[in-house]
């Protein structure tokens, strides 16, 4: 399943590619998301714990940052796997100056197997869009609660 989606984040590039660099925040702003311990350098373990039907459970998984240029861009490959199933997927991340906000860029790719995949792809479609859209609202809010 391929994603595409943008979202303005109410603060400069520089900040905003620190924020979702930084494994507290996005601790913090992922939801389920119960610990991510640093493995080495831009790489974590994660723990969540997801409630979605159909998704319910919880998961542990492996997050990678590659191809870092920062203020600008990253890759973040993840893979988790839980009693419903698995996911892998790859997303690439732009961050672009607009004056006093940044636009942020999100490209996925993004495979499930097992349970997950019986689902069906609309369902799941739709879970990590809204998945995706309340992260970015948490993030932005946390971005303003900093500043």
């Amino acid at each position: 399943m391929k994603l595409s989606l943008s979202y303005p984040i109410p603060a400069p590039r520089d900040r905003v590619f620190s924020a979702i660099t930084d494994p507290l925040i996005l601790q913090r702003c992922i939801e389920g998301c119960e610990k991510m311990v640093q493995t080495g350098a831009n790489a974590y373990d994660v723990h969540l714990k997801i409630g979605v039907a159909g998704l319910k459970g919880n998961y542990s998984g492996k997050v990678q940052l590659l191809d870092v240029k920062c203020p600008e861009a990253y890759t973040l490959i993840l893979e988790g796997k839980g009693a419903p199933g698995f996911v892998k997927g790859a997303a690439n991340l732009q961050l672009i100056d607009r004056e006093a906000q940044t636009e942020l860029r999100c490209e996925a790719d993004i495979q499930v197997g097992g349970m997950i995949a019986a689902i069906g792809s609309r369902l799941i479609e739709a879970t990590a869009r809204k998945t995706m859209d309340d992260f970015f609202k948490k993030f932005a809010a946390a971005l303003q609660e900093t500043n």
